[in-house]
C-alpha cells in the first residue's frame, strides 16, 4: 500500500526467509508467539532496545510481514517455527500495520527541508513532518480518508485524533511498529524542545485511554532505553527490555550458542566455532551467551574473523565519552580492555547521550551502545566488561589514537615489562609483575592460583604486544600444554615468549617443566626462525613476592 500504512515491499526479513537455502538465516519466528500473547492485553506495549547490528530491524520487519494484511497469501512463514504454534493462523495477516522507520523519516525530512517548493504551512520540524506523513499515508486508504476528512478537528498533524476517529468508526485496531524510536535523542541530541515535543507526541498516542484503544500491539525498537525525566520513564506504559535490564527475550536478539553450533555445521561455513566464539560472543544476557549476529554473518560470508565494528558513527560517540573530564575514566577504559571488570550503577542514567553526570552514566551508555557487556551485580549495580575480541580490537585502536595514550603510566609499564623480558632480566620482570599484582586492577582476594597470575601478565603485556603478537592459552606443544605463549604475527625479529606459571613453588620448577615437557618443540623443529624465550614465573603467597627465570633457547 503506502510507505507507512501496510508497506508491502520486500523487506530484510522476507528477503532472508525466501533465500534461506542460499544465505545464512536463523529462524527466530517463534518470537511472534510472544507478541501474539500480548495482543489487546494490558501489556501490549513493548520496547526492545539493543546495540547497532543486533537484528532489531529484521525482527521488526518479521512482525510487519506476519501481521500486515498486505502480505496475505505469501506463505513466508509456512515452514518456520511460528507455523507450529497454536496462534499462528489466528493472527496471520489480520491487521493494518503502521510501520515507521525513523531513519527513512529523517532522510525524507532532510529532502523536504532542502527544497523550499515542498514547504507545507505548519510543518516546521521532524515531529510535525512525522505526523503529517503518517496521516497522509492513512488518507491513501479511501475509507480512512473519508472518515478523517469528515472530522473538521483533524488537521495535518493530529495523528492521535485521526486514529481515534478511524478506530471508533470501523471498530478496527492497529499494530504500531516504530524502528529506531530513539533517533531524535541521538541525531537531535541537543534540541531539548524537539525531544519534549516528540515524547509528547508518543504520549498522546499511548497514554490516553482513547489512544491506547487504537492499538492491538505497539512495538518500539532502538539503541537507547526510553528517555527518563525526573528518574521516571517518559512512556511508563511500555514494558522495556534493554541491555541494562534485558528481561527474558535475550535469545531473540543476537545468535545463541546452539544457533552458532548449527551455523558452523553448514557446509558453507569455513570458520571455526572457536574463532566465532572468541571474536563475537560474550554478551551474557540473563545467563544466555549472545553473539553479535551481524558480525557472525559477515565472518561466515567472508570466511574471515576480524573486527567488523569499525567505521560506525558510534566510534565518535565512544571517543567523546572517554575524553570527558571524569577522574579515572581513561584508566578504567584501559583496565577494561585489559580484561578487568568494573562495577557501576545505572540509577542515574537518563537514557540519552547528553545528560552524562558521572562515570556510571558513561558505562551505562557504553553498555547500550554495545561497547561493553554487563552482568547483574545485585540491585541497581552492574559489572561492566569488554565482551569479545572484536570489541577489544576496536577499543584498542580507538584508545591508541587518543593524544593522551602514550603518556599513560600503564602504557609505559607495559613497554618496561616487555623490555625486561626480552632483555632476560628476571628480577626486573618479577618486580613489574609484583607492581601489577599490587595495583587496584588485580583483586588480592582472588590471587590464589595460576589463573590469576596468567591474567596479571596478560594485562601487563597487552598494550605492548596487542598489535604484533598472538596470545595462546594452554596451547598443545611437546608433551603437554604450555600455560601461555606469545607468538609474533609477522615480525621475524621478535622473540616467541613461552611462559609457565607456578603458585607456591619456585620459578625453577616452572623452568624445569618447560624443558622436561619440551613445550618449545613446535618452535624449535618447525619453520620458526624467531628466538624462543623460556620464562618460568612463581608467586610465593607467604612472602607475597614473584620470582622469574628467563632463558633463551639454544638453536
Amino acid at each position: 500500500m503506502g510507505n507507512i500504512l501496510n508497506p508491502d515491499k520486500e523487506n530484510s526479513f522476507i528477503r532472508l526467509a525466501n533465500r534461506k537455502d542460499k544465505y545464512l538465516f536463523v529462524d527466530k519466528s517463534d518470537f511472534i508467539e510472544i507478541t501474539n500473547k500480548r495482543l489487546n492485553e494490558d501489556d501490549r506495549f513493548m520496547a526492545v532496545t539493543r546495540p547497532r547490528r543486533f537484528g532489531k530491524t529484521v525482527t521488526a520487519h518479521m512482525l510487519l510481514a506476519y501481521y500486515s494484511k498486505e502480505y496475505a497469501g505469501q506463505g513466508v512463514f509456512d515452514k518456520l517455527k511460528i507455523s507450529d504454534k497454536g496462534s499462528y493462523a489466528e493472527y496471520l495477516n489480520k491487521y493494518n500495520v503502521i510501520y515507521i522507520d525513523m531513519n527513512s523519516i529523517k532522510d525524507r525530512y532532510i529532502s523536504y527541508k532542502s527544497d523550499n517548493s515542498l514547504y507545507i504551512d505548519g510543518i516546521d520540524d521532524i515531529v510535525d513532518f512525522l505526523q503529517y506523513m503518517v496521516i497522509r499515508d492513512l488518507k491513501e486508504n479511501k475509507e480512512y480518508a473519508e472518515q478523517i476528512s469528515s472530522d473538521p478537528l483533524i488537521g495535518k498533524k493530529s495523528l492521535s485524533s485521526a486514529l481515534g476517529v478511524i478506530c471508533k468508526r470501523t471498530g478496527e485496531t492497529f499494530i504500531f511498529i516504530m524502528d529506531e524510536w530513539d533517533l531524535i535523542y541521538r541525531e537531535y541530541r541537543n534540541e531539548d524542545v524537539l525531544q519534549v515535543k516528540f515524547i509528547e507526541f508518543l504520549r498522546g498516542l499511548f497514554k490516553s485511554d482513547g489512544g491506547k484503544a487504537c492499538f492491538a500491539l505497539a512495538y518500539l525498537t532502538g539503541i537507547l532505553p526510553i528517555k527518563k525525566y525526573n528518574s521516571q520513564s517518559a512512556l511508563n506504559g511500555f514494558d522495556e527490555y534493554n541491555m541494562l535490564a534485558p528481561g527474558d527475550y535475550a535469545p531473540y536478539f543476537g545468535f545463541t550458542e546452539d544457533e552458532v553450533v548449527d551455523i558452523v555445521k553448514s557446509p558453507n561455513c569455513r570458520v571455526s566455532h572457536h574463532d566465532l566464539k572468541e571474536w563475537y560472543e560474550g554478551y551474557k544476557i540473563k545467563g544466555v551467551d549472545i553473539y553479535n549476529p551481524n558480525s557472525v554473518c559477515k565472518a561466515v560470508s567472508r570466511n574471515e574473523c576480524i573486527s567488523y565494528w569499525s567505521g560506525t558513527s558510534s566510534n565518535e560517540e565512544f571517543v567523546s565519552l572517554i575524553n570527558m573530564n571524569f577522574a579515572g575514566i581513561k584508566d578504567d577504559i584501559i583496565h577494561l580492555v585489559e580484561g578487568s571488570t568494573i562495577q557501576f550503577s545505572c540509577t542515574t542514567f537518563q537514557n540519552d547521550m547528553v545528560s552524562i553526570e558521572n562515570k556510571d552514566d558513561i558505562f551505562s551508555l557504553l553498555v547500550c551502545l554495545g561497547y561493553l557487556g554487563c552482568a547483574d551485580d545485585g540491585g541497581d549495580y552492574r559489572l561492566a566488561y569488554v565482551p569479545n575480541k572484536e570489541i577489544k580490537t576496536a577499543l584498542s585502536s580507538l584508545v591508541k589514537a587518543q593524544p593522551w595514550f602514550n603518556s599513560m603510566p600503564i602504557i609505559k609499564r607495559s613497554e618496561s615489562l616487555f623490555e625486561a623480558i626480552t632483555s632476560l632480566d628476571g628480577n626486573k620482570t618479577a618486580e613489574i609483575i609484583t607492581e601489577i599484582h599490587n595495583s587496584p586492577n588485580v583483586s588480592l582476594l582472588t590471587y590464589n592460583r595460576e589463573e590469576s597470575m596468567v591474567f596479571c601478565l596478560i594485562s601487563g603485556l597487552m598494550w605492548r604486544t596487542e598489535r604484533e603478537y598472538e596470545c595462546f592459552r594452554e596451547l598443545q606443544s611437546g608433551k603437554g600444554s604450555a600455560d601461555l605463549i606469545y607468538a609474533p604475527k609477522r615480525n621475524l625479529n621478535l622473540p616467541i615468549l613461552l611462559i609457565e606459571f607456578k603458585y607456591g613453588l619456585n620459578a625453577g620448577d616452572a623452568m624445569e617443566q618447560i624443558k622436561e615437557k619440551e613445550y618449545f618443540s613446535r618452535y624449535r623443529d618447525g619453520d620458526y626462525p624467531n628466538d624462543v624465550l623460556l620464562i618460568g614465573i612463581n608467586y610465593d603467597p607467604k612472602t607475597k613476592s614473584h620470582q622469574c627465570l628467563i632463558e633463551k633457547l639454544d638453536k
